[in-house]
């Protein structure tokens, strides 16, 4: 069994027992989560889709830590003009571990 969620302005296939990174979230380390907007289930019966999320389906995830992904440079220069700029960014993240889909 599997879900499609959307969190973050992404989309995920999740099973239960998975853990992902997804963007923050505003939750504390160890509290559950529920993600509310599910794009598709795919159980026994077959696969169910919604339009665009199927009503009354959600997938619970207990939240492990928080953190900051890779530092990327971010560099801007112009040619001739003796402009540059170095700028350093760690995108921050929340670690979920998927403990029940409900569909």
């Amino acid at each position: 069994m599997y879900a499609v969620i959307k969190t973050g302005g992404k989309q995920y296939r999740v099973h239960e027992g998975d853990i992902l990174t997804v963007e923050k979230l505003d939750a504390q380390e160890g509290a559950v989560v529920e993600f509310g907007e599910v794009l598709a289930i795919s159980d026994d019966d077959g696969l169910k889709v919604g339009t665009p999320v199927l009503n009354g389906a959600k997938v619970e995830a207990k939240v492990l830590n928080h953190g900051k992904g890779k530092k990327i440079i971010v560099f801007k220069y112009k040619p001739k003009k003796n402009y540059r700029k170095k700028q350093g960014h760690r995108q921050p993240y929340t670690k979920v571990q998927i403990t029940k889909i409900y569909g």
